[in-house]
């Protein structure tokens, strides 16, 4: 196990390289000027922008700023924000807390409605619990989430009146009325994403079971005498789990991601907002940063994904 995690790291850093030049490269070849906001200004004359851009480096080649940037990144600095003039860490420090409030529990109510869920579709096939929940499935999962956030906005927000439209980052929970607040402005974004992420893994786990139901293993099983429910969640599920483990393990990185779409919509002060304008302000560093750290959480997980599979089948060796 240890050399097979040390071979994983060692594959992995040349992997995190190449996505870094790849994405900087990007970024750097892109149309768009990060000091455009100073070129709309007439206060700032052309030395001063030009005083700027070469305390930034912009005037240098992007490989050469590339080189910088890695080097920076070796001390754990991801650099200064060129739009907010503020480090790149404490950015993301800030917007972090909103974005696993809304996004981190719509992941975790998902996955503790969709394995459940799954389950029962699959035992019950053709019933009407699972044609009902195959049907929500194909909705939620075939709707944009932006038409699911604006039907939640018009109907409970605008016409009910029952939540807040917007959501507001800077509430501080101090008491009870304050948490209502809280809880009451994260329902819709976190209702949005939980349909949207219940429906495929509820579809997931569906088929996982499905498959698993009618091989030998599970026939001679119940020709032992083993109750159903002993079959179900110690044999079937058991198996069923190993592909839906890799899904839940990669889609735990996008949590940091953040929801672009979503927080957009109810304006959640999250990292996703923050990806949308610092691409649109062509903020490399920002980009850089969270890309990077997308990447390293995939990496991560797609390991901790592959250990799982030795604690779930006892057939998995990493020999």
């Amino acid at each position: 196990m240890t050399q097979y995690i040390l071979r994983r790291v060692l594959i992995a850093i040349p992997t995190l390289l190449v996505i870094s030049f790849v994405v900087f490269a990007i970024l750097a070849l892109a149309p768009g000027d990060p000091l455009a906001q100073f070129a709309l200004n007439p206060a700032i004359p052309e030395s001063t922008r030009e005083r700027i851009r070469e305390q930034f480096g912009l005037n240098q080649p992007w490989p050469v700023r590339y080189v910088k940037w890695l080097q920076q990144l070796a001390q754990g600095n991801f650099g200064f924000s060129f739009s907010s003039k503020s480090n790149v860490s404490d950015l993301i420090w800030q917007r972090l807390p909103q974005t696993l409030q809304v996004v981190g529990l719509a992941y975790l109510i998902a996955v503790l409605l969709a394995i459940p869920i799954g389950i029962i579709s699959a035992v019950k096939q053709y019933s009407l619990f699972d044609q009902v929940a195959t049907f929500f499935s194909f909705i939620g999962f075939s709707v944009p989430s932006f038409f699911t956030g604006l039907l939640l906005m018009l109907v409970f927000a605008i016409n009910l009146k029952w939540f807040p439209i917007v959501y507001s980052s800077t509430l501080e929970v101090k008491d009870w009325s304050s948490f209502w607040q809280q809880v009451r402005q994260m329902v819709l974004p976190v209702t949005v994403l939980v349909v949207q992420q219940t429906a495929a893994l509820t579809r997931f786990m569906r088929s996982s079971m499905l498959d698993n139901i009618p091989l030998d293993y599970v026939r001679t099983a119940r020709a032992k005498g083993l109750a159903d429910r002993v079959v179900v969640l110690r044999h079937i599920l058991m198996n069923s789990l190993i592909p839906v483990v890799t899904l839940i393990a990669l889609g735990i990185p996008t949590i940091f991601a953040g929801a672009i779409i979503t927080e957009n919509i109810f304006r959640v002060n999250g990292l996703g907002q923050l990806l949308i304008t610092s691409i649109q302000s062509s903020d490399t560093p920002v980009v850089m940063a969270l890309a990077f750290i997308f990447a390293v959480l995939t990496v991560t997980f797609n390991l901790i994904a592959d250990i799982l599979y030795g604690v779930l089948d006892p057939r998995v060796r990493y020999t």
